[in-house]
């Protein structure tokens, strides 16, 4: 069974009903500050996290006096704008009591199927990492374009997940795990310990009952279950109200895991290798050689591009002889990629106007 301790890089969803009180609408600061003691132990044992966090509506809607029965769209957009402030502050400040610093990221549900967006993201999600910050991840509820949906972070922690790379993800709900039927109503239902397939079966099993502001109910939480475990992310279901819940968790907790098969970096070379390629790329001998040995490819190794592609695009990676090494994404569009072919990387911006992006193709973009 998959265990917090074995992580590398850990994204962690929480839920509005454990971050925000029901009754007043405020913050459990107490239960937030639990968290960071938490989050501060993983980063101590060298484990990546990432926070995807539900609450600037509730927040927001305590802030501005608004009705505690549904909100119109426009309504949930102000409340967000105004609660958004609030809990960064307050994830921030947190954070900080342990020597860490958090970075506010605000994504939507379609920018991981834009490739374009979804290496922007990576790219932010990769930098911040290194630098060691926190990344604190929401959706951009304010400039949603479409009904704002309860349970759409869950979707949303699994697409990060993939973006990302992680091995782990868990969501913190207000159940203790994934159950044959709703244990409030039947008192034979039973938790999975742990889920190997989603089966119809599965499926089948899943209501759409929440409670209180959390009312994502578990289509959403095997919605997400699917996502991750196809990109070779673990996934836990389990009851995060408790103070140090990922301790809990860690300590035998009542959880479901739903286990992946493969890791997240074998499961996005397969993908990138499945993808139809919209271009070519050649390389000199130096450039085969270091690509072979697990390099990134410069621009200094390239001779030549073909094709029109854009940023993001699958490209064909090929040696002089026209033997396809393999196939990766490109960080340049195929005007730029033409221009710096062979160009040093501290020479690229005089060409282009602009600081480089590094790699034409990073090692971590590409498949052999």
């Amino acid at each position: 069974m998959a265990a917090v301790k074995d992580a590398r890089r850990l994204v962690v969803k929480i839920g509005s009903a454990l971050l925000v009180d029901r009754q007043t609408g405020k913050l459990r600061t107490e239960w937030l500050r639990a968290l960071a003691e938490d989050v501060a132990r993983l980063r101590a044992r060298g484990t990546d996290v990432i926070l995807v966090s539900s609450g600037s509506i509730a927040l927001g809607r305590a802030e501005l006096g608004l009705p505690a029965s549904e909100l119109t769209l426009e309504q949930s957009q102000a409340a967000a704008a105004v609660g958004q402030i609030e809990l960064a502050r307050a994830y921030a400040e947190a954070l900080a009591a342990h020597g860490l610093r958090a970075a506010q990221v605000l994504v939507t549900l379609e920018d991981s199927a834009d490739r374009r967006r979804y290496l922007n993201s990576r790219a932010t999600l990769e930098q911040l990492l290194k630098l060691g910050v926190v990344p604190i991840v929401n959706e951009n509820d304010t400039v949603a374009t479409d009904e704002i949906r309860y349970g759409d972070n869950d979707r949303m922690a699994a697409q990060v997940a993939v973006t990302a790379g992680a091995d782990q993800l868990i969501l913190l709900s207000d159940v203790d795990g994934f159950y044959s039927a709703n244990p409030a109503q039947d008192p034979d239902a039973r938790r999975f310990e742990v889920i190997e397939a989603i089966t119809p079966e599965i499926e089948a099993m899943a209501g759409d009952a929440g409670s209180g502001l959390s009312k994502g109910g578990m289509k959403t939480k095997l919605m997400a279950a699917k996502t991750a475990i196809a990109a070779g992310c673990d996934m836990a279901i389990t009851e995060g109200s408790v103070l140090h819940p990922i301790q809990a968790l860690e300590n035998g907790a009542n959880a479901t895991w739903f286990r992946a098969q493969g890791d997240p970096q074998q499961k996005r070379k397969a993908w990138i290798a499945a993808m139809k390629p919209r271009g070519r790329v050649v390389v000199d001998q130096g450039a085969a050689g270091a690509l072979a040995r697990g390099s990134s490819l410069l621009a200094a190794g390239v001779l030549r591009v073909e094709g029109r592609f854009g940023r993001g695009d699958p490209l064909e990676i090929a040696d002089e002889a026209g033997h396809v090494m393999g196939q990766g994404l490109t960080r340049y569009d195929a005007g730029d990629a033409g221009k710096i072919c062979g160009l040093r990387s501290d020479r690229i911006e005089d060409v282009l106007g602009y600081p480089g992006r590094g790699p034409l193709i990073h090692r971590d973009d590409m498949a052999f």
